[in-house]
């Protein structure tokens, strides 16, 4: 049996949607594979694609479900053929497979993807039970979302970061899953809570990859860059530099490596003297993220950072006197946070914008499948909400914190109709 495979692709999510095609290309899957940028395309795709069956996939964040059950509902109602299904992946199918299946979707894809895509896709092709591939969940004749065993975490390095033929690249995935288990993070959840790094010689072959098709800039997608080859909490400097030299040395003249930046940061305990002095040497970008999340010593121990506010303030110091520009990370109305967590959280960053750091603002949101998914998300009054303009307005913050608010409303609705429970799985297979 024939078995395409339209994507509902956003760019919100590309990085993870590229993860599966490189899976089911490493696979040696032949499927039709079709990428629709809106509702209306996708729903296109689907009329018109030439196999006996259709797998559409989904993928999207926690704040995104109310949306993207929306843009469900259009796809199907624009669809009439038969032979399709719909699976959602990525976080929040992974936390929340019942609402997930409640919000329309046949399938619910639970941690991560790379296995199951292909064994789902060999199943449809050779018309096998649905229930024996692992990392699933479905909908069971009651409605209830029930589980198949889980999907093994394998090393990265059993597949690609980006398919090469279809010619999707990005950045290089070097480490999943994250060993500091913050409370309020999705991360160590879904991928677990030890690190697992891709090796040096699987990253040079990406690189080898994207030069062969012109491409000159390397980024990476790692939840704390300085932990690379690390297992445990210290930075390994000399993994790092083995990682960064030999990626360097497979770039052509005018290539250039980002590490640090945008999609990844740097944890302010890792920020020293000799690691920027290291960074400098290899790497084109002039800033860094650094993830502080709170001014307030309880509220970084009450959420389980593993440091507290005066690394914070190091870090900036350090990279500033280093050339780099810190891009430093807080969340307001973390639960428990009272009026002086509050203001020790702006008095921290306004001093950092003084010295040349740039806020990056969040607001608190409840997110499935962590710690702090049933927690009550601190006040933040009309004050603090002035500050973080006025911060905004000078050019030392930027953010979507206002947005992030009423996506937290949402999440609290959603975990209230949809209390935690014991899943039930799929049991003789």
């Amino acid at each position: 049996m024939q078995v395409g495979v339209v994507v509902r692709y956003r760019r919100a999510v590309t990085y993870g949607v590229h993860a599966l095609l490189a899976a089911l290309e490493a696979s040696g899957d032949e499927s039709q594979v079709l990428l629709g940028r809106t509702p209306e395309e996708t729903a296109e795709l689907i009329e018109g694609c030439g196999a006996d069956r259709v797998l559409v996939l989904w993928s999207f964040y926690s704040p995104d479900a109310e949306a993207m059950a929306q843009e469900l509902a259009t796809v199907r109602s624009l669809t009439t053929r038969p032979g399709v299904l719909h699976i959602a992946g990525g976080v929040h199918a992974t936390a929340e497979p019942q609402h997930v299946i409640d919000s329309g979707w046949d399938l619910a894809g639970i941690g991560e993807g790379e296995s199951t895509i292909v064994s789902l896709v060999a199943a449809l092709r050779s018309e096998r039970d649905l229930a024996t591939v692992p990392g699933l969940a479905l909908r069971d004749t009651d409605g209830v979302a029930v589980r198949t065993p889980a999907a093994p975490q394998l090393p990265l390095d059993a597949f690609p970061s980006f398919p090469d033929v279809r010619g999707n690249y990005g950045p290089i995935e070097i480490t999943r899953g994250c060993r500091y288990t913050c409370r309020f993070c999705q991360t160590p959840f879904m991928f677990g809570g030890q690190f697992r790094h891709r090796s040096v010689a699987s990253v040079v072959s990406h690189v080898a990859k994207m030069t062969a098709h012109g491409l000159r800039d390397v980024r990476f997608i790692t939840p704390t860059s300085l932990s690379y080859g690390s297992p445990g909490p210290g930075a390994d400097l000399g993994k790092v530099e083995e990682l960064l030299s030999a990626v360097k040395d497979a770039l052509p003249a005018g290539g250039r490596v980002f590490f640090g930046s945008f999609p990844s940061e740097v944890r302010p305990e890792h920020v020293s003297p000799a690691a920027m002095r290291m960074l400098k040497r290899y790497v084109a970008n002039d800033n860094i993220i650094i993830g502080a999340q709170s001014g307030s010593d309880r509220i970084l121990k009450a959420s389980g950072r593993g440091h507290g506010a005066e690394p914070v303030r190091d870090a900036v110091r350090i990279a500033l006197e280093h050339g780099f520009r810190p891009n430093v990370d807080f969340i307001f109305g973390m639960p428990g946070e009272n009026t002086e967590d509050q203001e020790a959280s702006l008095r921290l960053a306004a001093d950092l914008a003084e010295l040349g750091a740039r806020i990056h603002t969040h607001t608190f949101m409840p997110l499935p499948g962590t710690p702090w998914r049933d927690a009550e998300p601190a006040f933040i009054p009309l004050e603090t909400m002035r500050e973080l303009d006025r911060l905004a307005q000078r050019g030392d913050a930027y953010g979507h914190w206002r947005k992030q608010a009423e996506h937290a409303v949402r999440l609290a609705e959603t975990a209230k109709a949809y209390p935690r429970r014991t899943p039930r799985r799929r049991t003789g297979l």
